[in-house]
């Protein structure tokens, strides 16, 4: 059976809750209101909080950020009027939501539902949903507009809040298509780092969108090129490296912000020059193209190509660490606990 940390604001009613759950269930009760967070990682959370309160919430997102990253699904019981206590529970964006007073056979057949699966199935399921969000949006010859842009990175963002970096990465690496597999990958990247860097949900949103935008000069490039099964030959880098500004033009009249259209452009440009397609240097790179720089390195690392397995997050960061004068030094380092969400052997890492 997998461990359940159950979050309560009564202590007595959720400990009579883990109680009819079972002896062989490995059951902790955490009071909400204890500022300690959990010493356990578990394999199931479920919310048990009576009272939804604006802090009762915020302690909430503050327990679960950490867990959550690392895969744990999240079921809610909700009590009281039932409309209103799922409106307030979605703003937790849990796995799945339940009456607190269901049927305890329904209860336990939901909670092993949720440990034999975990958040897998939910990341494939929302992955899957993106993927074909970015055919409609990207590969269909329509405009790309900011409203659709918005859609997607609303899309994105709660499915890594939802089902933790890693299960979305795992459910992303499992596409064909290289670029979408790369695209929603970095975008994953952006929305946990933006997380990680405490950032308002306005930046949040800005990052996110400009992750999910980065490489939208790839719908240019011949397939050939992009599902190449192997590795591109000279001629065939110099194509691929016009994407950046072919991306530019796209978007470049389509009611995009300027800081938009800079990471389009931008995104694979250096502090030390040697980047392109313009050769900028440090003054000339806004932080937020610098952000999602870094995103799509390490997102390129990690990923599984043709001619070789995923790199190791550690592994991966270790090579980001090493890129001194291209990259900033500072914006890396901020990086370290998104390489260490992903990849938890990577604590280690230098």
């Amino acid at each position: 059976m997998g461990r359940l940390l159950l979050i309560s604001d009564d202590l007595a009613r959720t400990g009579r809750l883990a109680r009819s759950l079972g002896p062989t269930r490995r059951c902790t009760v955490q009071d909400l209101y204890d500022d300690s967070l959990p010493s356990v990682q578990p394999d199931l959370i479920v919310g048990d909080v009576a009272q939804l309160t604006s802090e009762a919430i915020a302690r909430l997102q503050r327990m679960l950020e950490p867990l959550r990253a690392a895969g744990a699904p999240f079921l809610f019981l909700t009590h009281g009027n039932a409309a209103r206590a799922e409106a307030q529970a979605r703003l937790l964006a849990p796995t799945d939501i339940l009456p607190a007073l269901t049927m305890l056979e329904r209860l336990l057949a939901r909670i092993d539902r949720l440990l034999e699966f975990g958040g897998s199935a939910v990341a494939a399921r929302m992955a899957d949903e993106a993927r074909q969000f970015f055919d409609r949006t990207f590969f269909s010859g329509q405009m790309v507009t900011p409203e659709l842009a918005s859609t997607g990175t609303g899309l994105i963002a709660r499915a890594v809040q939802h089902c933790g970096l890693r299960e979305w990465i795992g459910a992303v690496q499992r596409f064909d298509e290289a670029t979408h597999r790369h695209c929603l990958i970095v975008t994953g990247l952006a929305a946990a780092f933006a997380a990680k860097l405490g950032f308002a949900d306005l930046d949040s949103y800005r990052l996110t969108k400009a992750a999910l935008l980065h490489d939208v000069g790839k719908t240019r490039i011949s397939t050939a090129i992009l599902n190449k099964p192997g590795r591109l030959t000279d001629e065939e880098m110099t194509v691929m490296r016009t994407h950046a500004a072919l991306g530019y033009d796209m978007l470049v009249d389509s009611g995009f912000s300027r800081e938009m259209l800079q990471v389009v452009r931008s995104h694979h440009e250096m502090l030390d020059g040697s980047g392109y397609p313009d050769g900028l240097r440090a003054p000339e790179i806004s932080d937020l193209v610098r952000l999602v720089t870094i995103c799509d390195i390490y997102g390129a690392l990690i990923e599984r190509r043709p001619y070789r397995a995923p790199m190791p997050g550690r592994q991966a960061y270790g090579i980001v660490q090493s890129m001194t004068g291209r990259l900033d030094p500072d914006l890396v380092t901020a990086f370290r606990p998104v390489m260490t969400t992903f990849d938890p052997a990577g604590t280690a890492a230098a």
